[in-house]
């Protein structure tokens, strides 16, 4: 197994995997272009799930929090390119396109690209730069394929102007909805505070106003209440304890102990 390759930093990336991998939790936070190479692509939100393979693409919102799973498939190893479409880089498109910035975007947070002639050719014009990785690309380089990227996208749909353009600030939404529906991702509060559209100050206020306790206190708590459940439904520890956001089993089980006065083995 290797890790992910910057064909041209920050902006494109070449993953390769020779075997199955989770990622317990990943913060987009940027807009991406997934194309899948080989094996599958799946991505699971707190509402959405997504699985691809061979030849599909998938634009994927900024501001998302998701468990990924990379596996190989019918013999060839994981392969993807991933095409990262930073705001500033967007921002000076539509300044030099004189693109008018959209409207605050309300679609799908989501979508999967359809296949197309135009899209797969740009594709295979960035494997030179995956089989020369170690070459040093330069910063026009990397512009003149984003551009390349991005109009080819609004071509083949044009709808997706406003996903791309809306440089509006996240809406400030409803916290205990978003908090119930993700604590089980292990990310740091100052995330959490941005994903709700709030200032850090200004999330620790709303959530000690809504939910009586620090949000620290709050994700444990509500982890290891998660954790009790699903171990009384016959779960293993072993088999839980990263998808509710603890660093490792050992860390897990002092934790059960310390609240429940039981290891998780001896609770089961």
């Amino acid at each position: 197994m290797t890790n992910p390759t910057e064909i041209i930093p920050e902006v494109m990336f070449y993953s390769y995997l020779s075997d199955i991998k989770k990622d317990k939790v990943a913060f987009l936070e940027h807009s991406i272009l997934v194309m899948q190479v080989s094996g599958r692509f799946t991505m699971e939100t707190a509402s959405e799930r997504f699985s691809m393979e061979k030849g599909e693409m998938l634009l994927i919102r900024r501001n998302q929090l998701g468990e990924l799973t990379k596996s190989p498939l019918n013999g060839e190893g994981y392969q993807t390119i991933v095409i990262c479409l930073k705001e500033d880089l967007l921002r000076q498109i539509a300044l030099e396109q004189h693109i008018e910035p959209g409207k605050k975007y309300t679609g799908p947070t989501n979508i999967l690209i359809p296949g197309n002639d135009f899209l797969h050719a740009f594709f295979q014009s960035v494997i030179p730069y995956v089989r020369h990785s170690e070459e040093k690309i330069t910063d026009h380089i990397s512009m003149l394929k984003v551009r390349e990227v991005v109009q080819l996208l609004l071509h083949v749909m044009p709808e997706l102007k406003d996903f791309l353009f809306d440089f509006s600030e996240p809406y400030k939404i409803d916290l205990e909805k978003f908090m119930l529906s993700n604590f089980h991702f292990n990310i740091p509060i100052e995330k959490f505070a941005r994903l709700t559209g709030r200032s850090l100050a200004g999330f620790k206020r709303d959530f000690q106003k809504l939910f009586q306790m620090s949000p620290r206190h709050w994700l444990q708590d509500k982890r290891l209440q998660e954790a009790r459940h699903l171990i009384e439904k016959k779960k293993k520890p072993s088999e839980i304890y990263l998808d509710l956001g603890f660093e490792s089993l050992s860390h897990f089980s002092y934790a059960f102990k310390k609240k429940f006065g039981q290891t998780p083995t001896q609770w089961a």
